[in-house]
């Protein structure tokens, strides 16, 4: 299995192969693109039919085994199994069983459809993200000490990747973290969980600004080539491909939950703001997995529901970026939307590269095929089984409240977001997957809003937001970042 950039040729591309390993521990490719297999691995019938009586961590390494095929058996083996256990995916609810890892709840089973919820929140900070995040640390700890190495991650959140990263490499032996988030833009939970680990190899970052300008400086330091391999950069962002695949891994186990035979197919909703969790979905479509829909769900901030709708990708200004009560989805530019659009124009690395330098000097790129527009591939979305919606802060609230008074269940502001589009797309005879995000103990201040009360948390997290804070607030200077991360590697 090799990998090129959505902006290579493919002559370039066919002089430089990366095996998976090469790309383990960087994010963008050099010529800025991001990496993608030559060709999708397919999975059979029989081979779902086998993985139906798999462990999360057996199913883990089938899959991952089809993409880091120059990683020994063995070793990917021991690496999934020492990730996906119980152990580790402590914080099941009543109800769920921690062995299962990612639990399905039936919410509705009417004449409308059938509506799932998938838990992905039992990792060690409640959110999603720890479903891959775990796995890249055991991998970057494997791969390091294999070439004793060591590596500098650079990476910016909105909320969730952060604490997800921290805990996934604190303690790892080589490894330190730079953490970018937007200052006093995330909740307050998620502000404790990072800020108030002591961990020395770990570096947060208050961002005065939105979180596309920590994106946007995560992008330019790897852009630097010289300072990236100079300082050993590399990045836990959802551009990094392991933790894309990784994520690839839950999609089948829901498929594999809700159904009973192969001629079934799903659909799944996955509230998206940085196109990483759904382009995972993508993914497993693209194997073979019988997706029917993959809807995503945004907040106030629509870029993508309005890319899906019209055909036009309009990346909003730090001033029109809306700071919301789901503020890990308040992201205006898609990292991860250019591995969709290389698939929608055909794979093509030029025509790729030239779109998002469009995105860089005009604010987006219209592919939808009218007057003055850049292309019509807009029109090939339906193949991929896209679609969209969206959803407010007014429609959080509602569904909060619906579904903790239908199912006694409390969900987050994001679940909440993808439950009310998935509501919207439902059709008789393919269940509808929704991925929860988080536990709703993440945010807590709109839980209070909603229903009047706060929501629970797991054993542990008491009183997290007293604990001491360790960070530093800069503003988005790109040179002023280098010096910071220089100072503190002494490389």
């Amino acid at each position: 299995m090799h990998y090129v950039s959505t902006r290579a040729t493919s002559a370039s591309a066919a002089r430089n192969p990366q095996r998976f390993s090469d790309i383990l521990l960087a994010g963008l490719a050099p010529d800025g693109g991001l990496y993608l297999p030559e060709t999708y691995p397919q999975v059979s019938g029989a081979e779902l039919d086998a993985w139906r009586k798999l462990s999360y961590a057996e199913l883990a390494y089938e899959i991952l085994r089809k993409f880091a095929t120059d990683i020994p058996d063995a070793d990917l083996r021991a690496l999934t199994a020492k990730t996906y256990t119980p152990e580790v995916y402590r914080n099941a609810r009543a109800g769920e069983a921690a062995a299962d890892i990612t639990p399905l709840r039936v919410l509705e089973d009417g004449a409308a459809g059938k509506l799932v919820l998938q838990a992905l929140s039992n990792g060690p900070t409640l959110a999603f993200k720890d479903m891959a995040m775990q796995l890249l640390g055991n991998l970057f700890e494997y791969a390091l000490a294999k070439n004793n190495d060591e590596l500098n991650i650079f990476g910016a959140t909105s909320g969730d990747t952060g604490s997800a990263a921290e805990y996934a490499m604190r303690g790892k032996r080589g490894v330190r973290v730079f953490m970018l988030s937007p200052h006093k833009k995330m909740s307050a939970f998620q502000t404790a969980q990072m800020f108030s680990l002591q961990d020395p190899n770990i570096f947060n970052i208050a961002v005065e600004g939105v979180f596309d300008d920590c994106q946007d400086m995560v992008k330019a330091v790897s852009g630097d080539l010289s300072f990236k391999a100079r300082h050993k950069i590399g990045t836990v962002n959802s551009i990094n491909w392991a933790r894309v695949v990784a994520q690839v891994v839950y999609y089948f186990r829901g498929y594999l939950g809700a159904t009973t035979d192969n001629s079934q197919k799903v659909s799944f909703t996955v509230p998206s703001g940085n196109f990483g969790n759904i382009c995972a979905g993508h993914i497993a479509r693209m194997m073979g997995l019988p997706i029917d829909k993959l809807v995503a769900a945004t907040n106030e901030n629509d870029v993508l529901d309005e890319f899906f709708r019209t055909g036009r990708y309009r990346v909003r200004k730090a001033a029109e970026t809306f700071h919301t009560s789901s503020p890990s989805m308040d992201i205006s530019k898609a990292s991860n939307f250019e591995r969709f659009v290389y698939e929608l124009v055909g794979r093509d690395a030029e025509r790729t590269h030239a779109l998002f330098r469009k995105v860089d000097t005009d604010g987006g790129f219209d592919l939808s095929g009218g007057p003055g527009s850049d292309g019509d591939e807009w029109k090939l979305v339906g193949q991929y089984g896209f679609a969209s919606g969206k959803s407010t802060h007014a429609d959080r609230l509602a569904t909060i409240r619906d579904v903790f008074d239908d199912y006694g269940i409390t969900i987050d502001t994001h679940t909440a977001d993808g439950i009310k589009v998935a509501r919207e797309h439902l059709a008789p005879g393919v269940p509808m997957i929704v991925l929860e995000t988080a536990l709703a103990a993440k945010f807590n201040e709109t839980i209070l809003e909603a229903l009047g009360e706060d929501a629970e948390r797991p054993a542990g997290f008491e009183g997290i937001e007293a604990l001491p804070q360790r960070f530093v607030v800069m503003r988005p200077d790109v040179e002023a970042m280098k010096a910071y991360i220089a100072q503190h590697t002494g490389l």
